[in-house]
């Protein structure tokens, strides 16, 4: 009689243990679509098969449990955000855990972005304490190295697609883009960091490494202007040439965006730039101060970066909008005065177009002002930043 109720246990025990197998290496998906499944720290391994099951990510918590009861103490399931997309068996729920595959969002830096931008971005994105992010990136040790002079980390954030988990420090987000600014200098840029600043007396056309700028400050500080000025690729070597030759006579920059960081770094962002705003006491204002500003400002991708180191040969001094998204360039003043009247007639035009189609009032065409280096005309919200 005992012998048959030993049996009878074991028996039982053995298809219990079969149906913990089975369970185990069953792929299940109760849910539809995507879950994200939030594991804080500390929680205990009964709560998170709890959460598992009422999301439809485990048939049944018990065998959970279990393998988790089995690899104690040398696994632990880490706390962390996690994505289930598909059916998966329960061990593969709990490797999951105990590796910590934890969801990383995508996080979109686009070209031309400043330290200002990306912090609201991670704000968004990662819920990273902007002003956090901000004290963090005014530490230059880290690039010290390839700028001595960097005011800040500003253009060395390299724009870029990075995944991050939720709860990731601002330390390590900057880690990480400096990490792969450093990666594009490697691998794109590797003769120029080798000749950076050394050979002097370049001939038009030739890298600006070769003469002229005296290090990779100067480059990404150039290509940040470079950035911020157009969106076009095939025109950013064209920009870059007009501010080479610009230097090179001693002429001011009159870069409309310098202006714009440099209120930002004084707590009050402007939007359409006033000519009371051209007066901008900051040594950024290259209205005011010839030359290159102290420092990049923004973090310029690497078609900018090329564009600053092999700007397009040509006399052009001066460049404005053509309201079609480019740009118009111009070697003498009086050329250039005539694209800013052609490109302020295609504005009131097109406003007048617009308001005719709307059925409103037409707005009053944008104003227009005068640089040393010549006109100057917005219209709208549109970056029109050129000399």
């Amino acid at each position: 009689m005992k012998k048959r109720l030993l049996l009878l246990l074991l028996g039982a025990a053995a298809l219990a243990l079969a149906c913990v197998v089975f369970d185990l290496l069953s792929p299940y998906r109760g849910y539809a679509g995507n879950v994200i499944l939030d594991i804080a720290p500390g929680s205990r391994a009964s709560q998170i098969s709890d959460s598992l099951a009422a999301r439809g990510v485990l048939r049944h918590r018990l065998p959970f449990l279990l393998r988790y009861l089995i690899g104690r103490p040398r696994h632990t399931l880490r706390a962390g955000e996690y994505m289930f997309d598909r059916p998966l068996r329960p061990i593969d729920v709990y490797r999951k855990l105990v590796l910590g595959e934890v969801y990383l969002h995508p996080v979109v830096i686009p070209e031309g972005s400043d330290r200002f931008d990306i912090a609201r971005i991670l704000n968004q994105r990662l819920g990273i304490d902007p002003e956090l992010f901000l004290r963090v990136t005014r530490q230059t040790m880290p690039i010290h190295d390839l700028d001595p002079k960097a005011p800040s980390l500003e253009g060395y954030l390299f724009p870029d697609t990075y995944r991050f988990p939720r709860g990731v420090s601002a330390a390590t987000v900057v880690t990480t883009m400096l990490a792969r600014f450093r990666h594009i200098v490697a691998t794109r840029f590797a003769d120029v960091g080798a000749t950076l600043g050394v050979a002097q007396g370049r001939p038009r056309g030739a890298p600006l490494h070769q003469g002229g700028l005296t290090g990779w400050h100067d480059v990404i500080t150039l290509a940040s202007l470079v950035e911020k000025e157009t969106p076009e690729s095939s025109e950013r070597p064209l920009v870059a040439g007009v501010f080479e030759r610009r230097l090179e006579l001693g002429m001011p920059l009159q870069c409309d965006p310098t202006v714009v960081y440099a209120a930002q770094l004084q707590d009050h962002p402007i939007g359409p730039i006033t000519q009371t705003d051209l007066q901008l006491n900051s040594p950024y204002n290259t209205y005011r101060h010839a030359g290159l500003p102290p420092g990049p400002i923004a973090n310029p991708g690497e078609a900018s970066i090329r564009a600053a180191l092999y700007p397009a040969s040509g006399d052009a001094l001066y460049f404005v909008a053509n309201n079609q998204g480019g740009h118009v360039f111009a070697r003498t003043l009086a050329e250039h005065q005539r694209n800013v009247s052609r490109y302020r007639r295609e504005v009131a035009a097109s406003h007048r177009q617009e308001a005719e189609t709307a059925g409103k009032t037409s707005k009053p065409a944008p104003g227009t002002k005068r640089g040393a280096a010549g006109a100057k005309n917005r219209a709208g919200n549109q970056k029109a930043n050129h000399p």
